[in-house]
């Protein structure tokens, strides 16, 4: 996606509070340790959910999704960033992933 700003899995912490906006199987199947969930359809109506951070880095699978959600957020005055890659690129680089009762995950 042009002109959407990203920012590279390596350049966030572990433990960065990252924006997940997956689908409820694939949050469950494993996330980041720091990620808040909200499902894309959910975003226009849960603004006041978002991660108190800025900018506010988004992620889904492989970053198609997260894309779109970063232009919308942009569009109403947020700053927010597309994680490159998503959790496909989350995993490969070997960063931490966990399932619902914090236990690590492989995806």
């Amino acid at each position: 996606m042009s002109g959407i700003p990203t920012v590279a899995v390596t350049d966030l912490a572990d433990d960065a509070v990252v924006l997940d906006v997956r689908e409820d199987d694939e949050w469950a199947a494993g996330r980041a340790p720091g990620a808040v969930h909200i499902v894309m359809s959910e975003i226009p109506a849960r603004l006041h959910d978002l991660p108190d951070v800025e900018p506010v880095a988004v992620i889904c699978r492989s970053g198609g999704r997260s894309g779109q959600v970063v232009a919308w957020l942009n569009a109403q005055g947020i700053d927010a960033v597309n994680v490159d890659g998503g959790m496909r690129a989350w995993a490969g680089a070997a960063k931490p992933i966990v399932g619902d009762d914090g236990t690590p995950r492989v995806i």
